[in-house]
């Protein structure tokens, strides 16, 4: 097939619109996810924690945190798996290659060696009902030293293995704090069943349709080698896939403009810097673990786009106690338009409304 020609600015609306970051928003919790894929968990929370700052960029103020937790612990339409949440239709593409998990011998061999420490847990579960981390007890035969990720508590390491089987899932949190139960009892009964490589290609293609445009790479994205459709982008060397769908959509769109929207550190659309680099002209760097006098920009600070381009960092922080949205900075990468600057500023407003606060520290 002869790959399509796409402009870079061709390019850019692709995949701003498949990560909904365009002017028409999205409905709800659920059609995020469903889209986007997968919509990051993490607390460091200068403005609000991850999984929330990802779904207000994306729906707006009506966006409520209570609405993400129904969805999760009530409704059961999205599930929590490796540090973020993910719309139950994905759960049986993925089903195939977590009956396959571990591939790693090292893995395997830890399991192996604490069979009965598995057991103890699921029987655990299955007699007492849903359970946090601390209520059960580590009575592994083998242990694991720690990593800096992982303590000497052995429990939430053998959690996260048997959750990767498909054996346990999270219900829910109490605040961080997971509550477990056995996944019998949390996902639904009547999911589809796939093969293997059906399985792998259906959801290739999925997350093709979260990236809109991308160069196949399962970590960066997710998307084959074969999912979509060839393209080039003009001035861009390497070759692309391209979801079929954005691609008829953008055909067929007037372009209604776009909008401007801070993103979180964490957000996946920030998360191949390589096509960042390529399509964008942006250089990102997470400046969180760096010593505060190597920061240009900020411990936490959030791209600005506006349109289809990133024009500078949010350099910000809520102030519980004063009750503030604290703006340190707004880094403009270029001058900012007149009219540019004063979406800015609404959509900081914004922000401090959702939030609840007032703003200080703006002009």
């Amino acid at each position: 097939m002869t790959p399509h020609r796409l402009t870079r600015d061709e390019a850019r609306r692709i995949i701003v619109r498949a990560q909904l970051l365009d002017a028409d928003r999205p409905g709800d919790v659920v059609e995020v996810a469903e889209q986007i894929g997968y919509v990051k968990i993490d607390p460091t929370a200068t403005i609000a924690p991850c999984e929330h700052t990802v779904l207000w960029s994306r729906i707006g103020w009506s966006y409520e945190p209570g609405q993400l937790q129904k969805a999760v612990e009530l409704d059961r339409l999205l599930f929590e798996f490796d540090g973020g949440f993910r719309p139950m239709s994905l759960l049986p593409l993925m089903r195939p290659a977590m009956r396959r998990w571990p591939t790693r011998e090292k893995t395997k061999q830890w399991l192996e060696a604490n069979d009965r420490f598995r057991r103890d847990i699921l029987d655990r579960l299955r007699s007492d009902g849903a359970l946090l981390t601390s209520d059960i007890p580590d009575t592994a035969q083998v242990s694991r030293a720690p990593d800096g990720w992982s303590g000497s508590n052995q429990v939430p390491i053998m959690l996260d293995f048997l959750l990767r089987q498909g054996e346990v899932a999270v219900v829910g949190r109490e605040g961080r704090r997971k509550r477990w139960d056995l996944a019998e009892r949390v996902y639904p009964n009547d999911l589809p069943e796939y093969g293997d490589d059906e399985a792998a290609r259906l959801l290739e293609e999925r997350m093709l349709r979260a990236a809109g445009l991308a160069k196949p790479h399962w970590w960066w994205n997710g998307a084959g080698k074969t999912s979509g459709e060839p393209a080039v982008v003009e001035g861009s060397t390497g070759k692309f896939r391209v979801d079929p769908e954005a691609l008829a959509s953008l055909r067929e769109d007037d372009d209604a403009g776009g909008r401007v929207a801070f993103l979180n550190p964490y957000d996946r659309l920030l998360f191949d810097r390589g096509r960042l680099r390529d399509l964008f002209e942006f250089e990102y760097v997470l400046e969180q673990f760096k010593p505060k006098p190597q920061r240009r920009y900020g411990y936490f600070a959030h791209p600005i786009l506006s349109g289809d381009r990133f024009v500078g960092m949010l350099e910000a922080e809520v102030d519980r106690e004063r009750e503030v949205l604290r703006v340190n900075a707004v880094h403009e990468f270029l001058p900012f338009e007149p009219e540019e600057a004063e979406m800015v500023r609404a959509e900081i407003d914004e922000l401090a409304q959702w939030l609840g606060v007032g703003v200080t520290g703006l002009a």
